[in-house]
């Protein structure tokens, strides 16, 4: 063969081996990897992904913001986003009642249907970022941290507001609804997926809730602290579960043995996935000193099965990502790969349940149309719960209060022209909220409104107009330079200037594109009269300076509210301005307001002139709440050390009501209040809660009459803290309805209404029973008045007297409407589960014995409608964890 043949002869071999190439990366192209293909069974399609992971790219995975494997195709995902009570921190969402007023609705069917519009309007805003081609930040994701339902046992706890109340059945019938609307319906995908927390145990102290270990009997935890987290896994089958940050009993919630393998995966079966609380995994090492290294809290966590840490805020002395403490206890041995791919495989299964590698023509939430967000339905929904968390507290006859014959009304209180106390927590952004002012305005649009807040406590600081307001230069605002970094230095990415600095609390990122922001405004404020005035900041990671003097420092990661100093300005006097905030998701807003000397003579004056006072007071989640500084008498840390009204809201109450006009109060609140003077003085008392965007609405519908107020506690009204054992103690006894023996100033599942209901006799399906065999109960309830009204009939158990037993327990309840006159057949279905107690070892158990059956519109012996039967039962069933 000559040269000229062999130079041929190798061009075609290589020309045959390029074809056979090409045609295998086209064959690979057109046949997608397992995972990929839609068609095979999801535990295939997950363990071809795992099996293509290197160590890094599987560590990279196990924390919530999840990092994209660009070879794969998998883009990142960051695992936490927020719906308490609507769609959080994500543009524009209906904003139903905070969870605890939703409590009082005792309306499972309309939970369901919240929780379907909140996953809705969840997924829309998935479709929406999906279609623009950007990627998914934090707070917009398909994977919500709700429900709350752990049990408000003490009413100093801070976050009770975002609970479901007191009492453990209640909760998991609400949480179970809530979860199966949001998870939604669909044999193959959620619509978004929900989580229940924070299990568990966990209520407060929040300034120690880091570091504390919760010692608790075994009767207080199968009775009180895990039956909801069990409703939710076995009943509702949430795909998530949030460990807390706290110890049970000497183990970190999040490496419990007896919460997360005994209890959850094993006696429960729960398949889904466990979430960390924020940082709780690096509170193993650093808050309870379990272990001596991250990696080795890391390893410990994920042998007890949780597979997702939210490392969002502290990673630790000499760290390079959040992940690398798995990516250290994985070369150091301390975390073998089968556990590593046990939690991914959780975690990988959510992700393909929610769809999110699926072409979207084959989910059916997908195709959700975007008119479904903010919709007149899902504002009417909103209202429709605002309405029925009305609780009527007292009346004397003064409400409800007749449009055509009230002329002048007095608006007092420091709440009634708020939107943030509408909102409570955890909140998003309502298109058109509705404050009590607003509302009363509407209901009653021929009387003369006068509104006097009284008092400058609690008065929201608004933002500096940007009147008030000038650059360097001579414009109008404060010159803003942006860095897209998290310093001030090098050459700004933006200068502009900005009118106002008054962002949106829930609009992230100032630069676009940008995951946080530094920014520095300067220039002048001036007042346009003189005055005092509270001057300050809000927002975190910001300070202020004014004629170059430190005056307000957001630094301090527990600072929630503004940040306010007292200040004498004269009119036009221009003082310098400098604001900085670094590395920051959300921009800070500069805010004011003006103190008043005569506020509260304002308001008696307006009392005096008017046909009657309603004052709106209260407290806010600018002082209850989520582990934060607050530095106000009967406060601390985000939780209360007094239950009374703060002082001088009652001071102007009692100012008002001097001046012989009757008095409504109105409470706006996410916990118990010791309203003890308002209960002996007031002339009608409403529970209002922070009842969402609609709130203003359906307070005053409420007080006219066009709602009749259907609400019942689902907290009790302790008479002061006093009555209560220690905050820090979490042994039931003498706490809540089911074990308080005292006299509460207004007891669990309490509430009035403008009409009056009447109750037949109970009747049995039989009078005695077998141990496991179920009870079934009929009582006709009438409306014995002359008005429309909502009834909430309630079944309270009483027990064998036996040591552990609660006084009573809700096993049963159900709202009905009655118009005058009309009937209604209720029946109640009471399974073993339901008629079962704990023994003081924590069986649970369905004891012998005589029992009492009473049904109506509150407990026995609190005036409430009510009837009573006996049963008993014979022998002994033991029931499942």
């Amino acid at each position: 063969m000559d040269m000229k043949s062999d130079v041929i002869e190798r061009a075609s071999i290589v020309a045959l081996a390029s074809a056979l190439l090409a045609s295998t990366a086209s064959a690979q192209v057109a046949a997608p990897i397992p995972f990929r293909d839609a068609s095979l069974p999801v535990e295939r399609r997950v363990d071809d992904l795992i099996a293509r992971l290197t160590p890094e790219e599987k560590a990279s995975q196990l924390v919530n913001q999840a990092r994209a494997i660009p070879r794969l195709n998998i883009p990142e995902y960051n695992w936490w986003s927020e719906a308490l009570h609507g769609v959080a921190n994500n543009g524009y969402a209906t904003v139903f009642p905070e969870p605890i007023g939703l409590a009082a609705t005792f309306d499972t069917p309309a939970m369901l249907a919240m929780g379907e519009a909140i996953g809705t309007e969840g997924r829309i805003r998935w479709n929406q970022v999906e279609r623009s081609g950007a990627p998914h930040r934090i707070m917009q994701g398909l994977t919500y941290w709700s429900p709350n339902i752990n049990i408000f046992r003490d009413p100093r706890w801070g976050r009770g507001q975002e609970t479901y109340g007191e009492d453990p059945y209640l909760t998991g019938e609400l949480g179970v609804a809530f979860v199966r609307g949001m998870q939604g319906d669909d044999p193959r995908y959620y619509r978004v997926s929900a989580t229940a927390k924070h299990y568990a145990v966990h209520s407060g102290p929040e300034p120690t809730r880091h570091s504390d270990n919760i010692t608790v009997s075994l009767h207080d935890l199968e009775d009180t602290y895990l039956p909801a987290f069990r409703a939710l896994v076995v009943d509702g089958k949430v795909e998530s579960v949030m460990c807390a940050y706290n110890s049970v009993n000497g183990d970190p919630a999040c490496a419990s043995g007896f919460l997360l393998n005994d209890r959850l995966r094993g006696a429960w079966g729960f398949k889904g996935h466990v979430v960390s609380d924020c940082d709780s995994i690096a509170d193993i090492q650093r808050g309870h000193h379990t272990v001596g290294t991250m990696a080795e809290a890391a390893a410990l966590s994920m042998k007890f099965g949780v597979d997702n840490d939210c490392a969002e805020y502290g990673r630790g002395p000499g760290a390079t990502s959040d992940y690398d403490r798995y990516l250290d206890a994985m070369k150091s041995g301390l975390l073998p790969q089968a556990d590593v791919d046990a939690s991914l495989r959780r975690l990988f299964t959510a992700r393909l349940k929610l769809g999110l590698f699926d072409p979207p023509a084959q989910v059916p939430y997908a195709r959700i149309p975007d008119t479904a967000l903010n919709s007149d339905a899902h504002r009417a929904l909103a209202l429709k719960l605002a309405d029925e968390s009305m609780v009527l507290l007292k009346n004397d006859g003064v409400l409800p209060l007749s449009p055509g014959r009230i002329k002048r009304i007095a608006v007092v209180g420091p709440l009634a022209d708020q939107v943030d106390v509408l909102l409570g927590n955890y909140h998003g952004q309502p298109l058109k909220p509705v404050t009590a002012l607003d509302g009363l305005r509407a209901e009653f649009p021929d009387a003369q409104i006068v509104f006097e807040p009284g008092t400058d406590f609690l008065r929201l600081a608004e933002p500096v107009p940007t009147a008030a307001l000038s650059t360097p230069d001579g414009a109008r605002g404060l010159r803003g330079q942006y860095w897209n970094n998290g310093a001030l230095t090098g050459a700004p990415a933006l200068t502009r200037t900005d009118a106002r600095v008054s962002f949106d609390r829930n609009t992230p990122a100032a630069l676009p594109g940008a995951a946080a922001t530094s920014i520095r405004w300067t220039g002048f404020v001036a007042a346009p009269a003189d005055g005092t005035y509270r001057i300050g900041i809000d927002g975190r990671s910001a300070r202020l300076w004014i004629d170059d003097r430190l005056v307000a420092d957001n630094t301090d990661p527990q600072q929630r509210g503004a940040n306010l100093v007292t200040m004498t300005l004269k009119r036009g006097a221009r003082h310098a301005v400098r604001i900085e905030q670094t590395n920051s998701r959300f921009p800070p807003r500069f805010v004011w307001n003006e103190v008043r000397a005569d506020a509260l003579a304002r308001a008696v004056a307006a009392a005096k002139a008017a046909d009657v006072v309603i004052g709106v007071v209260g407290i806010t989640s600018a002082l209850e709440g989520e582990e934060m500084t607050v530095n106000l008498p009967g406060f601390i840390g985000g939780d209360r050390s007094s239950l009374d009204l703060p002082r001088d809201e009652e001071d102007l109450l009692k100012a008002v009501k001097a001046t012989g006009t009757p008095l409504v109060t109105v409470l706006m609140n996410g916990s118990a209040l010791s309203v003890n003077w308002a209960a002996a003085n007031a002339n009608a008392i409403v529970e209002a809660w922070y009842p969402g965007q609609e709130g203003g609405t359906a307070l005053a519908r409420t007080l006219s009459g066009a709602n009749n107020p259907s609400g019942r506690l689902p907290v009790t009204f302790y008479k002061s803290a006093a009555q209560l054992p220690p905050f820090r103690e979490y042994g039931m006894q003498g706490r809540t309805y089911r074990y308080f023996t005292g006299t509460p100033l207004y007891p669990f599942g309490h509430g009035l209404s403008y009409t009056r209901f009447a109750y037949s006799p109970v009747s049995l399906s039989r009078k005695t029973l077998k141990a496991g065999e179920t009870l079934e109960a009929t009582v006709t309830v009438a409306n014995a008045g002359t008005v429309p009204g909502d009834e909430v009939v309630q079944a309270y158990l009483s027990f064998p007297d036996a040591p552990g037993m609660p006084v009573r327990a809700l096993r049963g309840f159900q709202r009905v409407t009655l118009t005058p006159g009309a009937r209604r057949q209720v029946r109640l279905s009471f399974d073993a589960r339901a008629l079962s107690s704990v023994s003081q070892a924590g069986e649970r158990a369905v004891v012998p014995g005589r029992y009492r059956l009473t049904v109506g519109g509150g407990q026995p012996g609190t005036g409430a409608p009510t009837t009573a039967v006996d049963f008993t039962v014979r022998g002994r069933q033991l029931l499942p964890k």
